[in-house]
């Protein structure tokens, strides 16, 4: 029996504030109790007594501009009370149960209740914050009693640098809240009950279960508890394991009684228990949420004590001889997504079932199979979900520390409790796979050798999942470790793991474009001293511009005042809110660009086992950063680029990949590009495909055929793609030929079967689409009738005083272009606040129905063919100025920028390019913009309508 104790609590704080109704479950910010949030420090131990130019930017403001603003905050002890009325039985024990809370102690009229402890190896372990709190409040607890609830968080003897740190109890995310969420109750139980039930397969064959039933027997004395010998006890357990979730609802798998005398620990342990081979075949896998449940009853002769039903799958999550990891024998490839707490209305994660199935099917959407709770576990909910639905989950102890993590007594001893308390309380969950010490760890020698010990621990605990050290430990740069089963970084050593690095030099913005990209390089090194499976860590970290269609959603514990700084900035800047709408689906269509580049990459490299974002949601802290498909609220944003399909074409466990060495190309030369499936889904793929290269229908300009079609084809490929293997269908060549002028062309390629007789049949849903840019070889000359120049000189003025044309084109380089910042073709790395670095560029925002587009197809954002040109120097403007391509800067300053620029100067007309053009002749795409600028200047069509002051002229540029 449970007596629910949510409803009305008085509240007081240790400052004295009291509100006589308040409630539970709740935290202080629900219960509107606290102080203003007036100063946002430092978010992480690196970057304390920092101040940059971006800091004095951020801290400008009188509102908090680098996350989330709480409504109310309070750090402390918080006392919540209430009198229990209910009816106590004697010969019964009664319990309080608290779902998740901070650092949480309890007193019954006056008298502290003990924590339920348990024991693993010998050691006891209490409740910490990853799980729920349970007090034995049996002799103290009566009708008319006062329940006095503490809760604190600034956690007195526990590591609280650490702690604040991590996804767990951040302002960054979660917020560091105070109280009590999810359940909380008072249950009454028999003198004898089943305290923990845990099932797991046995993995050797798949047939039969192991598992353990720890029982409590307490004797019924006021404020003594006592083991009962092996001896006094006579305790019949019966084990009955259902089918329930299956078609026939209700059989039995089997069904098994047992007498047990407790031993030392009260518990009994039960190993190769059959299961009929009916039901042991329909394996819990993803996507497949196939579960079993298991009902453990306790009896005293005829008298049913106590019985306990858990939920368990038949899985194996383990890796195979080449060290990748593997879903019940077969190869798989992790995508997963790192979920940093942020729950922007209650501050704290949702606690029920129905929320958390609704966020695990939108992560599904996007094509995620794996999310990953950095630095922080989430409640018992979140696995339920995800065991319904197949989705795997990677917990972490809440631990982000960047220094000396494990160094002291306080800190080991917290977190050996939560990896005890985790494993012990989520492990009937097949969703939870594998769990890592923390996140970015760093220590000497001494806290690895903890770390080593806290992994054996878990081992010992749990042999059904993996765990490691921690996910991208020492940044990487110490390399593996030898005793995690797996290694999640985003570099081992000098060798990286992903496109882009903070700084944004990594190989997204230093090599031209191309679809053969991978890591294989690195994974040598790697592999050299360590053989198991390998992903890569927090990949993307592309930024987008703010959302400002979910400023109307706030409406909870926390409130927008960084996006409300944003927005003011857009008021000032002159620029007209539908300007910036389209800026914002140009950064998103370019990070979404970027991220397919990652994903294949990874699929490309032969021995890495997956990849795992940073992110599908924004992240509305550490500076603000604005990356995500989805807003803070786990939706996805109000734009193409943010669509759960178009991200869900390349994030799939079946993927074409083709091989191009460029995505350029001049009349003249030949496509020649391998093709090659990924098939990491369950079934073996038609290894045959079809091919066809057409117009784009999206690009605006460019060579016309009938229909679009330019070719198409098919060839037999293999005879078919094995499951857990990127295999090779062959090669492609398509030459270009008799195309007359430049052309944006899609290449699409299809999986299919194939007939010797009939060709290429049945085609199937799985295929891939690839840009291709084909160029004339053009030869451009600047019109009679333009000025041409790198410097604007003495004469170009003089031809703008008599009304006539300038091309300004300086070498792209600060000393040509003083003013002016060094772009980059993708947007920022995560935000400036934290990564100040950077220039703040964020892609090219481009008109492109402006006529001086008619010879060259382009989108509205940076694509493949604007690499070159998207790498050189913006010009910063004086003012807002409307722009045929403008560079768009970062949040924090939202400067004017420009690349190609149109206006009437003095009496004339001139045309800025920023980009260096004329530096960039040997590629064939530079030759045909800058042929299209100069059939644009040469037309009646050039009729700039931004006006110019000699003096803004100057601002720009170094006039001479």
């Amino acid at each position: 029996m449970k007596i629910d104790l949510s409803g009305t609590w008085r509240i007081e704080l240790s400052d004295g504030t009291i509100k006589e109704e308040g409630f539970l479950p709740g935290t202080l910010d629900e219960n509107r109790l606290g102080n203003p949030d007036k100063i946002a420090g430092a978010w992480h131990p690196d970057m304390e007594n920092r101040e940059t130019e971006i800091d004095k930017l951020l801290s400008a403001d009188s509102r908090i501009a680098t996350r989330l603003t709480r409504n109310y905050t309070y750090e402390g002890k918080a006392r919540f009370t209430r009198i229990f009325h209910g009816e106590i039985k004697k010969n019964k024990r009664y319990f309080l149960f608290a779902e998740r809370a901070r650092a949480m102690s309890l007193k019954i009229d006056g008298e502290s209740a003990p924590v339920v402890e348990s024991w693993e190896g010998g050691h006891s372990y209490y409740e910490g914050l990853s799980t729920p709190y349970l007090f034995e409040i049996t002799g103290l607890i009566r009708d008319g009693s006062l329940i006095e609830i503490t809760t604190d968080n600034s956690y007195p003897g526990l590591p609280y640098k650490d702690i604040t740190c991590s996804s767990a109890a951040t302002d960054e995310t979660q917020t560091n809240w105070n109280g009590v969420v999810g359940q909380i109750f008072i249950e009454e139980k028999s003198e004898a009950f089943i305290e923990d039930f845990r099932v797991c397969p046995d993995l050797q064959d798949f047939d039969s279960v192991f598992g353990e039933v720890a029982l409590s027997y307490k004797s019924l004395s006021k404020g003594q508890s006592r083991k009962t010998p092996g001896n006094q006890a006579d305790k019949m357990v019966r084990l009955v394991i259902s089918g329930e979730c299956l078609e026939d609802s209700g059989a039995e798998l089997f069904s098994r009684e047992v007498t047990i005398y407790a031993d030392a620990n009260n518990s009994f342990h039960f190993s190769k228990v059959a299961i009929k081979k009916e039901f042991s075949q329909k394996k819990w896998d993803e996507g497949e949420g196939n579960l079993l449940y298991a009902t453990a009853r306790l009896y005293e002769g005829a008298d049913l004590l106590d019985e306990k039903k858990v939920s368990f799958g038949i899985r194996e999550f383990t890796y195979d001889g080449s060290g990748r990891l593997t879903l019940n024998g077969r190869r798989i490839f992790l995508r997963s997504e790192a979920n940093c707490g942020l729950f922007p209305e209650t501050g704290h994660p949702p606690m029920d079932r129905d929320s958390w199935l609704d966020i695990m099917k939108t992560y599904a959407s996007y094509g995620v199979n794996c999310v990953r709770f950095h630095s922080w576990c989430p409640p018992e909910a979140a696995f339920s979900a995800a065991d319904e639905l197949g989705m795997l989950v990677q917990p972490e102890l809440p631990n982000w520390n960047p220094r000396d993590a494990f160094s002291t007594k306080e800190c080991r001893d917290f977190y050996e409790n939560e990896l005890r308390q985790i494993i012990k309380t989520y492990a009937n969950h097949p969703s939870f796979v594998m769990l890592t010490l923390g996140n970015e760890l760093h220590t000497d020698d001494d806290g690895i050798s903890e770390m080593h010990r806290l992994i054996e621990i878990a081992k010992k605990m749990d042999s059904t999942r993996l765990f490691a050290w921690g996910s991208n430990n020492f940044y990487g740069e110490k390399g593996t470790d030898k005793e995690s089963d797996f290694y999640t970084s985003s570099n081992v050593g000098a060798s990286v793991l992903r496109l882009a690095v903070s700084g944004n030099e990594g190989r997204i913005n230093t090599e031209v474009p191309n679809s053969t990209r991978n890591f294989d390089d690195s994974m040598e090194v790697l592999r050299k001293n360590f053989k198991k499976p390998v992903f890569s860590f927090e990949v993307g970290q592309y930024e987008v511009l703010p959302d400002m269609h979910e400023l109307d959603e706030f409406k909870g514990v926390t409130r927008p005042d960084n996006f409300y700084i944003v927005r003011d900035r857009i008021e000032k800047s002159g620029m007209e809110y539908e300007e910036y709408e389209k800026r914002v689906e140009a950064t998103g269509e370019l990070a979404l660009l970027a991220y397919r580049e990652e994903v294949e990459a990874v699929l490309r490299t032969r021995e890495m086992s997956g990849i795992s974002l940073l992110g599908l949601q924004d992240f509305t802290g550490q500076g603000t950063a604005l990356v995500g498909m989805m807003n803070s609220h786990l939706k996805p944003k109000s734009y193409s680029f943010a669509s759960p399909e178009r991200f869900n074409e390349f994030f799939a466990p079946q993927v074409v990949l083709v091989l191009l060495d460029k995505y350029v190309y001049k009349v003249g030369e030949t496509i020649r590009a391998e093709v090659r499936v990924a098939n990491f889904g369950k079934e073996p793929l038609p290894g045959g495909f079809s091919y066809e290269l057409c117009v784009n229908e999206n690009s605006n300009h460019g060579t016309h055929l009938d229909g679009g079609l330019y070719t198409l084809g098919s060839k037999k490929g293999v005879s078919e793609c094995p499951v857990g293997e990127v295999t090779s269908l062959g090669n492609v060549e398509i030459p270009l030929d008799n195309i007359e002028d430049p052309t944006r062309f899609d290449l699409i390629i299809r999986l299919a079967r194939f007939s010797e007789r009939l060709g290429v049949c049945a085609k199937t849903d799985i295929k891939a689409t690839y840009p291709i840019w084909v160029y004339p070889d053009l030869v451009p000359e600047c019109p009679t009738g333009v000025y041409e120049t790198r410097v604007l000189d003495k004469k170009a003025i003089d031809v703008l005083k008599n009304g006539g044309k300038v091309f300004f084109d300086p070498h792209s380089t600060k000393e040509a272009i003083p003013n002016s910042v060094k772009a980059q073709f993708s947007t920022d790395f995560w935000s400036v606040g934290t990564f100040p670095n950077q220039e703040g560029a964020m892609g090219q925002f481009i008109d492109k129905e402006h006529p001086v587009f008619d010879f060259f197809p382009t989108e509205e954002h940076s694509n493949f063919q604007w690499f070159r040109m998207a790498s050189q120097r913006a010009f910063i403007l004086p003012r807002y100025m409307k722009s045929i391509v403008a560079e768009m800067d970062c949040y924090v300053r939202l400067r004017p920028m420009a690349q190609l620029l149109e206006v009437k100067a003095y009496n004339g007309k001139l045309i800025m390019s920023s980009m260096g053009l004329h530096d960039l002749l040997e590629h064939p795409e530079a030759r045909a913009l800058l042929l299209s600028i100069y059939r644009y200047m040469d037309s009646d069509a050039f009729e700039p309508q931004e006006v110019i002051s000699e003096e803004e002229l100057r601002k720009i540029i170094a006039m001479k």
